[in-house]
């Protein structure tokens, strides 16, 4: 799935502004503007739209669930795990809304994309083991949208 989409949905789901995400990509350290924030934001057929890197999409999420959970003082930050497949997000997505499998069947299901427990449980698997499976973008898309029913009803 575009990065750009997954910034636009969860932008959505949380209502926050647009400072808050420039906020959220500069809270894991990396440097961006207002100006990038804006182009990200953009439909893909609107002018002045710019392809969200994978960097940039790691230190959202990353400052996504320093946003949810807190920060833990004592440990330095991670590096940012990269590339950002939708494997990736998914997982983050799981950390920051701090989600069970249960709730992760809850999710889908209110989205009427029901998954059985083994193949949500491939998506969480490490690359390269024998039970892992990429997330595909209807998958995390229909994600994206029982999450945002969860969260903002």
């Amino acid at each position: 799935m575009i990065h750009n989409d997954v910034l636009r949905s969860v932008r959505y789901m949380l209502d926050i502004s647009d400072a808050k995400v420039l906020d959220l990509i500069q809270l894991s350290g990396f440097a961006a503007t207002k100006e990038d924030v804006a182009g990200w934001l953009k439909k893909d057929e609107e002018e002045g739209f710019v392809h969200l890197p994978d960097e940039a999409m790691a230190h959202f999420l990353d400052g996504l669930v320093v946003l949810k959970r807190g920060r833990d003082e004592t440990r330095p930050l991670l590096p940012v795990e990269l590339p950002v497949t939708n494997n990736v997000i998914l997982k983050k997505l799981r950390v920051a809304f701090e989600l069970k499998e249960d709730d992760l069947h809850a999710i889908l299901k209110a989205a009427d994309f029901p998954v059985s427990k083994p193949e949500l449980s491939a998506l969480f698997r490490k690359f390269g083991h024998n039970n892992y499976r990429p997330c595909g973008d209807q998958l995390l898309r229909n994600f994206l949208k029982g999450l945002t029913l969860r969260i903002r009803g």
